[in-house]
């Protein structure tokens, strides 16, 4: 093909041809596809390299929403081989003991009390200084590590909050890989009976991707996670698809408050209206509810004022080290002993 616009059209034209419905069986179906494009001899003149090139491609039209078509870039490879090396690393931070659990209050809104800590895996990288957690997990979830690092955190964390004063929650989040596993509730009952953790202490918290796949299969394992004596949070609240069929299916305990509806709480035709729905919901469900992301005293008092159970934010902690989370817990009670 001598122009660019050849490989345009050949690319309509087997878009027209696989996106013609068919039926089969009585049932008509529709297919679809996201291309990967190499050209030679601009991006290689080897075979196995136009090939390799054009797989780059397609996982970018991919990440871009599939359905489409990418022509090959140099930076697609790079990028690769960035993610690669990332993998690596991350691999060796697991092996040599490099991650660490990070603890983020969450706050009773009537008292100003902490009810609980979430959390949340932070990696100290020697060269690189520390890694965000929206940088390694897509790459632990894409290389199976994900699993790894889950009972990792959840085993670590269980033992860590088992230290603390009895009636502070552990909250950990459970990815929608680990969640498909049919292991995860003997995982969760071994870490409860390892660290002596009162099941009534631990929430997991998870999302709605991992009820949208098979949400026959995923209300199964909620329930067999119920049956431990463990409590669930739907996290992301309001941020998937079907929220309020799940919380219909399912009584959750608590419903989390994504942050992108705490920001704008305030603002004129912001999300005030959503949030105090979402609360009433709960509500009227027995669901507790939490804020998530309160930076400001006026999102507090407005949140407080819906009825919103418990908040987590910079205003009143960021994620702290499992050491100042302990100081933060113990100071925290002999105030309160002091004063009673």
């Amino acid at each position: 093909m001598k122009q660019p616009s050849d490989t345009t059209d050949l690319v309509a034209r087997i878009y027209r041809a696989i996106r013609e419905p068919y039926e089969c069986l009585g049932h008509q179906l529709v297919t679809d596809a996201s291309i990967g494009i190499s050209l030679a001899p601009r991006d290689a003149t080897d075979l196995d390299q136009l090939l390799k090139n054009a797989d780059l491609a397609m996982y970018g039209a991919k990440a871009d929403g599939r359905r489409t078509y990418r022509f090959f870039e140099p930076a697609m490879d790079a990028r690769v081989k960035a993610l690669r090396a990332l993998e690596l690393e991350l691999r060796k931070a697991i092996a040599d003991g490099g991650l660490e659990i990070y603890y983020q209050p969450l706050v009773n809104l009537e008292d100003n009390e902490i009810t609980g800590c979430e959390a949340l895996l932070r990696w100290y990288h020697p060269q690189r200084g520390m890694i965000s957690p929206a940088e390694f997990i897509p790459v632990a979830e894409d290389t199976g590590l994900i699993n790894q690092l889950g009972e990792w955190v959840l085993t670590t964390a269980c033992a860590e909050a088992a230290t603390w004063p009895n009636d502070i929650k552990l909250a950990v989040n459970v990815s929608p890989l680990q969640f498909r596993s049919q292991l995860l509730g003997l995982k969760v009952a071994a870490a409860l009976s390892t660290s002596g953790l009162a099941a009534s202490r631990l929430e997991l918290e998870i999302t709605e991707a991992v009820l949208i796949r098979d949400d026959e299969a995923a209300l199964a394992m909620l329930h067999q996670l119920r049956g431990l004596g463990v409590r669930i949070a739907l996290d992301d609240f309001g941020t998937g698809y079907s929220s309020l069929s799940y919380v219909q299916r399912f009584p959750f305990d608590k419903i989390k408050i994504d942050r992108c509806f705490i920001k704008d709480i305030a603002e004129p035709g912001g999300s005030a209206f959503i949030v105090q729905a979402v609360v009433n919901i709960a509500a009227a469900r027995n669901m507790t509810t939490v804020a998530e992301g309160v930076e400001t005293e006026q999102q507090r008092d407005m949140l407080r004022g819906f009825g919103c159970t418990e908040m987590q934010g910079y205003l009143f902690s960021p994620a702290l080290p499992a050491a100042e989370t302990m100081q933060l817990l113990l100071s925290r009670r002999e105030r309160a002993l002091a004063v009673a």
